[in-house]
């Protein structure tokens, strides 16, 4: 008689162990909010103004009992994260649409709180206007963290390309008196930095996340200097403010409530409406996007099928970074503003926390950029209406929406399986 081995499951037949951590971060939240706002509410009403002065039609402004307003939005918050962990639970797919229907409701819960009883109105088109302003540079450098991720580089240069690129379309726009001039120079400046990314960590192997660092600091003193040395003694030479003036699309402008979001913009903004729609297309429906992805999960594979996976990762990193180059124009360009020194303020590392929330999709990294556009924002809307909040709290909602954000929010997360291996042939 003779006794079989036992048979072994596969690793890839090995169930993953369900994590917990989205729906604790939800329901967390949702608790806060519940023992905060509702009980706290002044009495009285908050009012909301939706039109702007160039509108077809206005829309009148309109008050609500804030209270009952406050308790509804802050249970649907709770319902959502009760939803959550039961669709964690039964090993359901959470869709996009919860996390985005969540923040919608606690901040419409927030703004209508911070609003009671006061004199000032909510003007909610104006506030989405500056946070996807806000959000411009983060969607940029968001979308060139998925693209070059999606291909097995770690791009933590994310930083540097966007200083890098306000630099050079602050030099250019000066230079020749043209925005949109300084506008084409800033991929230019992301793309050099992206070459000696992918120069390093392609060609000798060297640790990226490493190179990434190192870039950031290198373009950080090279910007500086020149700005010491060159821009600071001739700035109306080499650093006079030109502005990317507004172009309101016809009749779509003047469309309540979404007009002014969307189509009253500027030049930069309606380019990072194509790009997005672009690599959301490009990455998940084309052979273009098939490659790129091949290259990035598993690139061996694609090397038997007659990929270059080398050229591919040098190619559209290099891309990534001309875009994340086109996101500095935002600091200077696009803002009517002169250069300043580290005038990113840290701006890529809030994308690359952008890339993990949004799963290394493009559509998902603009909704998380969005939420931190809105957190960036929300300390001029406080201030605007008069909020008791100390200053300095409000300097740092966004970096602290951003760390619990990518700690708890971001759930069961799964990088590219290549990111940041060096591939030889």
């Amino acid at each position: 008689m003779s006794l079989a081995a036992p048979t072994l499951a596969p690793a890839a037949a090995v169930k993953a162990r369900t994590s917990y951590k989205a729906p604790i971060a939800y329901g967390v939240v949702a608790l806060l909010a519940l023992l905060w706002m509702p009980l706290r509410t002044p009495a009285g009403d908050t009012t909301f103004r939706l039109s702007s002065a160039d509108d077809f039609f206005q829309i009148p402004q309109f008050a609500l009992a804030a209270a009952p307003v406050v308790w509804v939005l802050v249970l649907v918050a709770v319902a959502l994260a009760a939803l959550s962990f039961w669709l964690t639970r039964a090993e359901k797919p959470v869709g996009l649409w919860l996390p985005v229907v969540f923040a919608v409701a606690l901040v419409l819960a927030f703004l209508t709180f911070v609003g009671a009883g006061n004199a000032s109105v909510i003007p909610l088109t104006s506030i989405a206007t500056g946070s996807l302003f806000l959000a411009t540079p983060l969607i940029f450098g968001a979308l060139a963290g998925v693209l070059s991720e999606r291909v097995g580089i770690v791009n933590i240069a994310i930083e540097g390309q966007l200083l890098a690129g306000a630099f050079l379309a602050a030099v250019i726009g000066s230079v020749t008196t043209s925005a949109y001039l300084g506008l084409v120079a800033a991929p230019v400046a992301g793309a050099l930095v992206g070459m000696l990314l992918v120069f390093f960590s392609v060609r000798y192997h060297v640790n990226q996340v490493i190179v990434g660092v190192v870039l950031n600091v290198l373009v950080v003193g090279l910007t500086s200097f020149l700005f010491s040395t060159v821009l600071a003694e001739d700035p109306a030479t080499w650093n006079s403010r030109t502005e990317l003036p507004e172009l309101p699309i016809p009749v779509l402008s003047q469309i309540p409530v979404l007009g002014p979001i969307l189509f009253r913009q500027t030049l930069l903004v309606y380019l990072m409406y194509v790009i997005v729609i672009a690599l959301q297309v490009y990455l998940f429906r084309s052979r273009w996007g098939l490659r790129v992805r091949a290259v990035g999960e598993h690139p061996k594979a694609a090397d038997t099928v007659g990929i270059d996976v080398n050229r591919t990762r040098v190619r559209t990193t290099v891309l990534a970074s001309a875009i994340a180059g086109l996101g500095g124009a935002f600091f200077t360009v696009a803002s009517g503003l002169a250069f300043g020194k580290e005038m990113t303020g840290g701006r890529g590392f809030i994308a690359l926390a952008a890339v993990i929330l949004g799963r290394w999709s493009p559509k998902g990294a603009v909704a998380a950029a969005l939420l931190f556009g809105f957190a960036e924002n929300l300390r001029t809307v406080l201030g605007t209406l008069g909020s008791e909040v100390p200053p300095q709290f409000l300097l740092m909602v966004p970096y602290v929406v951003t760390i619990l954000a990518v700690a708890g929010f971001a759930g069961r997360v799964r990088a590219p399986a290549a990111e940041g291996i060096p591939y030889v042939k």
